[in-house]
């Protein structure tokens, strides 16, 4: 919703209060004022629109999922660059249901901005490795999964890497 200056500006302004409150010696509404503070600081790292979709994501409502993305006005200077990547990543998978080109150029930027963990680049990696094999790249696709399968450590995506491997033979 607030820009990310904005976002630190109030938390520095509500936690100069807390110091102040502290300072003097009102202990308790200094103690009650860290809580918004950092409310609003973890919102700086976490955007809550992006929380939202993955919710959605995860109840496969894909229609709530991109209408708390479209929230996210201008995303390249509301987010940082962490966030920006798993809104990419979140966009992709959406519109891998309808267009795969854009799809395809989405989830190339969230992997170039960088995701943090191994199982969301395996995850961008896989629907990639599907969307080659839509376009008749299967070499791109192969190079893909093995990806998948050094990132997957844990083996969450293993049945939907052989079922991608399986498509591969029918090619």
């Amino acid at each position: 919703m607030f820009s990310k200056i904005i976002r630190i500006v109030v938390s520095a302004a509500i936690f100069g209060w807390s110091l102040y409150s502290f300072i003097d010696g009102e202990i308790g509404n200094g103690v009650a004022l860290l809580f918004p503070a950092a409310i609003v600081l973890f919102t700086y790292f976490r955007n809550e629109r992006i929380l939202i979709s993955l919710y959605h994501m995860r109840k496969q409502d894909l229609e709530k999922a991109e209408k708390a993305l479209g929230g996210i006005k201008n995303p390249e200077q509301s987010l940082i660059k962490t966030q920006l990547a798993y809104y990419y990543l979140l966009m992709g998978m959406i519109e891998s249901q309808r267009k795969v080109g854009k799809a395809e150029t989405l989830l190339k930027k969230a992997l170039n901005t960088g995701l943090r963990m191994d199982q969301d680049k395996a995850l961008a990696k896989l629907n990639l490795a599907g969307i080659a094999l839509t376009k008749r790249r299967k070499k791109e696709a192969q190079i893909l999964l093995t990806d998948v399968k050094r990132l997957d450590s844990k083996g969450v995506l293993a049945e939907q890497t052989k079922y991608i491997k399986q498509q591969m033979k029918r090619i």
